[in-house]
């Protein structure tokens, strides 16, 4: 143990998650050339090549030695991410981790949390943000909320709410384009994407039809909560979905141009639990309060 290059190791079961060595130093926030000089440190250290190359060129593909080393070294620093985390988030009986993405949390689940603690006060939550859901089979986490189509195969999955789209803008805009907006026309208003594909404009415009809109031009986001900033900002018009949306739409911060339309999205957020995962009253009480919290709040369709 004292002899394994642990360093090298792990940079190259990045490089072997990411598939290159840029993506790798990204996620690993070092040089990418940092990265490079650890896989030669490990492949001299093994005496073996990780990398095919060809004619004489290193490129990302893994020769047999590198796949069977890349897959061990994923796997077995994941499980140990995994339990270091699971350790770090170790709480009594009346603990709970909650994993989601960025959106959720930040515009769905952190404005509810003083919420669940005045209600259950001895229920203590953490939040892990995620987009993939990495840490719920290892126990790292007692349940997910996403959204999209349900349900997800190899976890027990329960809705938890539904939603709806509309299209939203920002104040200066809509001042500027408000007559052509309620005439129905996009007027030279970019659109702003979600890379969502339940958020897409192709869904509106075929339900509700614009005149002078590009569906292709417009800038793309992989964050609900970024499309909307960038929609407050007035650099677009937005598609939102409300349950995301109706905080800045209470404000003022953003504008609905067609406040008699929207599309219907249902069972569009989920609860995502590993299939053997314990029953714990801290856990259950929190996902019933959240299934109350979410029935309660009625949806803006109009």
């Amino acid at each position: 143990m004292k002899d394994l290059p642990l360093n090298a190791l792990r940079a190259f079961a990045v490089v072997y998650e990411t598939g290159g060595v840029r993506p790798a130093a990204r996620l690993l926030e070092i040089a990418h050339s940092s990265v490079s000089r650890h896989l030669n440190e490990l492949e001299a250290w093994l005496g073996v090549e990780l990398l095919d190359k060809t004619n004489g060129q290193r490129r990302i593909a893994f020769t047999s030695a590198g796949e069977a080393l890349g897959s061990a070294s994923l796997s077995s620093l994941q499980e140990l991410s995994a339990a270091v985390a699971a350790l770090r988030e170790q709480r009594r009986g009346n603990g709970i981790t909650i994993e989601t993405t960025p959106s959720i949390a930040a515009r769905w689940l952190l404005p509810r949390l003083p919420a669940l603690e005045a209600a259950h006060a001895w229920i203590e939550v953490s939040v892990v943000v995620e987009q993939k859901l990495t840490n719920l089979t290892s126990g790292a986490v007692d349940f997910s909320i996403r959204m999209g189509k349900g349900p997800w195969r190899d976890f027990h999955c329960e809705p938890l709410m539904d939603d709806v789209l509309y299209p939203v803008v920002g104040r200066d805009l809509w001042d500027k384009h408000a007559k052509a907006l309620a005439d129905g026309k996009a007027g030279n208003i970019r659109l702003i994407h979600d890379r969502d594909p339940h958020a897409a404009w192709q869904i509106w415009q075929d339900r509700y039809p614009l005149k002078n809109i590009n569906l292709r031009a417009g800038p793309r986001f992989a964050s609900s909560d970024l499309v909307l900033r960038a929609a407050g900002q007035n650099q677009g018009m937005a598609l939102a979905r409300d349950r995301l949306a109706r905080d800045d739409i209470a404000s003022g911060a953003l504008i609905r141009p067609f406040e008699e339309n929207c599309i219907e999205l249902p069972d569009a957020y989920w609860i995502l639990r590993a299939p053997h995962a314990a029953e714990r009253v801290a856990v259950t009480t929190a996902i019933e309060w959240l299934k109350e919290e979410a029935a309660a709040q009625v949806i803006q369709s109009t």
